[in-house]
């Protein structure tokens, strides 16, 4: 699950990351009857128990691959900035968390895995949703084993099922934004002491359209009716038609007055909102992950399609660096990393026999009293989510619900499409600073878009948006040639 407030990486999970960084990198070059220390970078905070975790960890990487894993931490806020130093300077170290995915593989910082993954990580790579392949790749290679888990998107409004309860509120018949109208209006009659719609300035609205870098950047395409052509989403008639609801709802009081600039904190598990915009995937079991984390029962209806976008591809990807002497080793870590049901049960619940046991003849996972957070890691950044077994409130009928959602999904038309800015890098900066000005007034609902879109238009005009949609159009043809891929 990923919530709008952390658009980058989802919603406060727990990690397996944060510490300070070494200069060390592989132990040594290794034959394959040696045992090397592979340094790994990872992001978020480091596992109290980690000495516990990582021995464990390693007693089956050494069994299966010759190899152990090193783990160095670097925090949320600091992990672009020292991947980027790392980058640049050719520090040794052998697996990390992707950053600027793109951007790097074409520099050749990290390792072309496109055959090194079908021969020495066979069944994580052929278990892999095909979507993480073609979302992945750079001028036709693949340079990362990323994590499978939720391959899809889908933007849902989430109400408080206290409050609905409580007012005898029905919302399942609703399926857009339009629609929340009624239900809206009753609640905020009966309690204006509580925030009618939680947003914020990173809020950003659903919709049938992906955006060909991020919802930051007015470049987008029709993913359901598989578009063609690059358009700017807020001359876009639904696009447009979503704002003027939400600007609607902001003038009758739904929204928080400072919604464009107001990083409250309202915790899910609390009572101080009834409703809010939420990112669910097929591994999220539709409101079970979310109730399960707010501590208290969710429902939730969707605002947009369920659809398979580069950013969800690259939503978690491990790379080996270039400079690595142990790539073989490598991706055989990564290998069993994202195939090894013990290993992964062990990262991501915690140590077995005191946070965790098998039941149901291991098909199921029950949590034990030293379950508990900063003791484990996030399923979405450690490995497949498939190889992990579920815990005992994940139903049968819940696993085929999931197989079945992410077949319905939608493949978005510009799934793998890379941007190259290199032509447009100064017309980039000045859309950018144009958005800035414009971006959270208008999907809160604080500005009126009749009358913003009209000048932000003719800002981003000057700022040389013709020429980046020129640009980007003429790439986007060329991937459309192609196949859609390489």
């Amino acid at each position: 699950m990923k919530k709008w407030v952390k658009r980058s990486m989802g919603a406060a999970l727990l990690a397996m990351t944060a510490v300070g960084l070494t200069a060390c990198g592989s132990s040594k070059s290794a034959s394959d009857s040696d045992v090397p220390t592979l340094l790994m970078y990872q992001i978020g905070d480091k596992p109290k128990n980690y000495d516990t975790l990582i021995s464990k960890t390693n007693k089956i990487l050494e069994k299966k691959t010759k190899a152990k894993i090193k783990i160095q931490y670097i925090g949320w806020g600091d992990y672009t900035q020292k991947m980027s130093v790392i980058v640049s300077s050719g520090e040794k170290y052998d697996i990390a968390k992707a950053d600027n995915y793109a951007v790097n593989a074409q520099k050749g910082a990290y390792t072309d895995l496109t055959k090194m993954l079908p021969k020495y990580a066979p069944s994580a790579y052929k278990d892999l949703n095909s979507a993480y392949i073609k979302g992945n790749k750079v001028d036709g290679k693949l340079y990362t084993m990323p994590i499978n888990g939720n391959v899809y998107a889908q933007q849902v409004v989430s109400f408080n099922k206290k409050y609905l309860d409580k007012y005898n509120i029905d919302v399942s018949k609703i399926n857009s934004y339009k629609d929340l109208e009624d239900v809206f209006a009753k609640f905020h009659s009966e309690n204006k002491k509580v925030l009618t719609f939680s947003t914020g300035p990173t809020f950003r609205i659903g919709s049938n359209l992906d955006f060909v870098i991020d919802q930051d950047y007015p470049f987008a395409v029709d993913a359901v009716n598989k578009g063609k052509k690059i358009i700017n989403p807020y001359n876009n008639t639904q696009y447009k038609e979503t704002l003027r609801t939400m600007h609607d709802y902001y003038k009758k009081g739904y929204i928080q007055k400072d919604a464009a600039t107001d990083n409250t904190d309202r915790p899910l598990s609390g009572d101080t909102w009834f409703a809010r915009q939420e990112t669910q995937g097929p591994f999220d079991y539709g409101d079970h992950q979310l109730s399960q984390t707010a501590g208290q029962e969710i429902v939730s209806r969707p605002m947009s399609p369920a659809v398979k976008t580069t950013a969800q591809a690259g939503m978690y990807n491990y790379v080996v660096s270039n400079n690595s002497k142990n790539k073989v080793k490598a991706v055989k870590v990564l290998g069993v990393i994202n195939n090894d049901p013990e290993l992964l049960n062990g990262l991501v619940y915690g140590e077995k026999g005191k946070a965790w046991k098998y039941v149901d003849n291991k098909k199921r996972v029950k949590l034990l009293k030293g379950y508990k957070e900063k003791y484990h890691s996030a399923p979405w950044q450690t490995g497949d989510n498939n190889k992990i077994t579920p815990t005992t409130d994940v139903t049968s009928t819940m696993i085929q619900e999931r197989k079945d959602n992410i077949s319905k999904s939608i493949d978005s038309p510009i799934l793998g499409f890379q941007f190259n800015t290199k032509n447009v890098k100064t017309e980039m900066t000045n859309i950018s600073n144009v958005m800035n000005k414009y971006l959270a007034g208008l999907q809160t609902g604080t500005s009126d878009p009749d009358t913003t879109i009209p000048k932000m238009n003719k800002e981003l005009k000057k700022a040389g948006y013709d020429k980046v949609q020129k640009e980007m159009q003429k790439q986007y043809d060329e991937f459309q040639k192609n196949g859609n891929n390489k």
